[in-house]
């Protein structure tokens, strides 16, 4: 007892140091609206001192655990270490998530001085051979506990969290284990900021008005903006998904398209401060050589063991079933739009700088429709209201905008979201337009998840969705391509996830399951953007009012189709070329682009252009979390297909299938395996037979 209480002073006196008297928010308590963290308190220089102070505390706290004399029990040892740095934890949600979503560079320097810390820190609870002994003490006497499934599972996932860790090598073996994790999350980290860099790096200014005069207006008055926010004249492009995307869609000029094209699909590959080629190779090598030192083959057979899918080969037969099925479609949707381009008199063949401005003309031509005809009716103040709308009619939750929570930036907006009962469930961030210092892409995240703490007071999670859709003008509001569309509906599908998870513990609520589980919340999600009984009850013309045409839903399925099996090998590409990195046996030493070249070959559509690739900037398998993972796309499309036909079989609005998701999927989190809350769902395991019908292959 006396090593603890001298611990514990210890880390009291490092806490006031730090904190400054009081003065650090990152470690006060905070007086707000539901524990909401104060973003308006908090500065750049609060991070490192704070981060400094809560790895004390959570060091005091580890240590306690291993210097309790009482024999080890699921309390003093499981659920202890469950809360242990809650502090720490609390810290890293919010800079981390600042970090994506609006840093600086003096937030991205802080990042490299904290994250070896973060990494010994949690190499020295992982790796610390008394609390592991203490962990399978309780482990090796489960079937006698009388757990209940939640804490079953809990003990099942921490005992693995340590074994898979490295806890059970030896002493040599151990520091090996720390050189390479460390390595790692320095290399991830500088990953992901070599491609923010490159991204920002690059931008296109056009002073000549009749290389723009062809855009919509809607892009026109993008660029303009862009380019007067960087005190430039005329039109700039930039990297960025809202200025790029539809700058390649709706404009004729392919050399200004080849020039975006290749400088978008060569990010971070050149020779200088953001080159990632080398980072690729030795990320890969590193989590190779982790892999063999816990005992496996390769990295995916490491990762894939904790996945729904199992195995490598499990996940590689998905892919060459699906590719198998659907490759000569997806040849044929190259085909068809190869020859309306040389119907036009494009000679040569059609080029990937080329395909979304020929494949737009041919939808707007074959089904009249256009990105143009469908944005008024998707104006963003009616999306948000269309997308609240459905989680109430699914779910019963009720949205209402509380001005009085801090936010982190501006422009984000804060929710409190009720359920049917009238219990508060979590409160939403949205934070919706790009900026500078916000990383591309769209993602769900939370600056706290569901659980209770040790007194057994519930704690309601804070969810956040961060996008990078069209900006308003001077003139127009923000309407929202089909795409954004579907997207908002994607990470709102993750969103409810979080917040409809339910729980005595944060690791095991709301989004904390399986990878390859995560996505069928989200893309289960996507499948009411095309249900004209939902869209009636919002979708209208911003300006006139009227509904979206049936008409016009129709052609949008139909445009939908005609290029899924396109679009689905595209997505499998990413799968096989991932699986390809992390299937390596042996360190690769030779060329990135050759690498990548060889692993997409037999997803290979569009002709191959030298020089480009996409590894140095694939950002979701290198600085995030879908290492081996990225099948995991398909596979929730393969869950979310299969799920949906049963809402479409009893009713999209249907409650008694809601309440069953909500029940069985959503409320879950991670506290059984997936493949047997889907079935209890579903009724059945899923196959791939509704996913290709949903393509309009059969």
């Amino acid at each position: 007892m006396k090593k603890q209480i001298l611990i514990a002073a210890m880390a009291l006196t490092t806490l006031a140091a730090c904190q400054g008297e009081g003065t650090n928010p990152l470690l006060a308590d905070w007086n707000t609206p539901y524990q909401t963290p104060p973003f308006n308190e908090i500065k750049v220089e609060h991070y490192a001192p704070a981060f400094d102070a809560a790895i004390a505390e959570a060091r005091a706290e580890i240590d306690a655990i291993v210097a309790d004399t009482a024999a080890p029990t699921f309390a003093n040892t499981i659920e202890a270490l469950e809360r242990a740095g809650d502090k720490l934890t609390r810290i890293e949600y919010i800079f981390f998530n600042i970090l994506e979503a609006d840093a600086d560079e003096q937030m991205q320097q802080v990042s490299m001085e904290v994250q070896p810390k973060l990494t010994e820190y949690s190499n020295d609870v992982s790796l610390n051979p008394e609390l592991f002994a203490r962990v399978k003490a309780v482990y090796d006497q489960r079937e006698s506990l009388d757990l209940s499934l939640e804490e079953a599972k809990l003990l099942e996932k921490t005992y693995k969290s340590f074994a898979r860790s490295g806890a059970a090598l030896d002493d040599e073996k151990k520091a090996e284990y720390r050189e390479i994790s460390a390595e790692l999350s320095q290399l991830t980290l500088q990953f992901g900021q070599n491609v923010l860099a490159a991204t920002n790096a690059y931008t296109l200014n056009i002073t000549d008005s009749t290389v723009v005069a062809e855009l919509p207006d809607f892009v026109k008055e993008g660029l303009a903006a862009d380019a007067k926010a960087r005190g430039e004249q005329g039109w700039t492009v930039t990297l960025q998904a809202p200025s790029y995307g539809p700058f390649m869609t709706y404009s004729s000029n392919r050399e200004l398209k080849e020039q975006l094209w290749r400088a978008y699909n060569s990010r971070a590959m050149a020779d200088g401060a953001n080159d990632n080629r080398e980072i690729v190779k030795r990320i890969a090598e590193l989590r190779l050589k982790m892999a063999n030192l816990l005992g496996y083959a390769t990295y995916a057979d490491y990762v894939l063991e904790e996945r729904m899918a199992e195995s490598a080969e499990n996940v590689n037969n998905f892919l060459k079933g699906l590719l198998d099925a659907t490759k000569k479609y997806a040849d044929k949707d190259y085909a068809t739009i190869n020859a309306y381009a040389k119907s036009l008199g494009l000679e040569g063949e059609v080029m990937p700088w080329d395909f979304s401005y020929y494949s737009e003309k041919y939808k707007n031509e074959k089904y009249a429709l256009s990105d143009e005809m469908v944005k008024p009716y998707l104006k963003l103040d009616n999306v948000k209201k269309g997308v609240f709308m459905l989680a109430t009619k699914l779910y019963g939750l009720e949205f209402k905008e509380n001005t009085e929570i801090a936010v982190y930036h501006p422009e984000v907006t804060a929710y409190e979201v009720y359920d049917a009962t009238g219990k508060m469930m979590a409160i939403l961030y949205l934070d919706f337009f790009p900026r500078e210092t916000k990383r591309g892409g769209a993602w769900m995240t939370e600056f706290r998840p569901a659980s209770f703490d040790a007194e057994g007071n519930e704690i309601r999670p804070l969810i956040s969705l961060v996008m990078n859709f069209t900006k308003p003008t001077e003139s127009t509001p923000s309407l929202l391509t089909f795409d954004e569309f579907t997207t908002f509906l994607h990470e709102f599908g993750h969103a409810l996830h979080g917040m409809l998870g339910e729980g005595k513990y944060a690791s095991l609520t709301g989004t904390s399951v399986y990878r390859d589980f995560v996505e069928l919340p989200s893309q289960l999600l996507e499948n009411w953007a095309t249900e004209k009984e939902y869209l009636d009850l919002w979708a209208v013309h911003y300006e006139t009012g009227e509904q979206m045409p049936a008409e016009l839903i129709s052609k949008i399925v139909d445009a939908k189709n005609y290029l899924a099996a396109y679009s689905n090998v595209r997505q499998l590409s990413f799968g096989m070329t991932d699986m390809a990195w992390h299937s390596l046996t042996e360190p690769y030493t030779g060329d990135v682009e050759a690498f990548e070249k060889a692993s997409m070959k037999p997803t290979q559509v569009v002709p191959e252009v030298e020089g480009t690739g996409m590894a140095t900037s694939f950002s979701h398998i290198f600085s995030g979390g879908y290492a081996a993972g990225y099948y995991g796309y398909k596979w929730a499309e393969v869950l979310d297909a299969d799920a949906f036909s049963l809402f479409k079989e009893k009713g999209i609005f249907n409650t008694e299938v809601s309440t069953s998701f909500r029940e069985n999927v959503l409320s879950k989190g991670g506290t059984e395996h997936p493949m047997e809350l889907y079935v209890r769902f579903r009724g059945h395991k899923p196959d791939q037979k509704a996913l290709i019908e949903r393509m309009g292959l059969e």
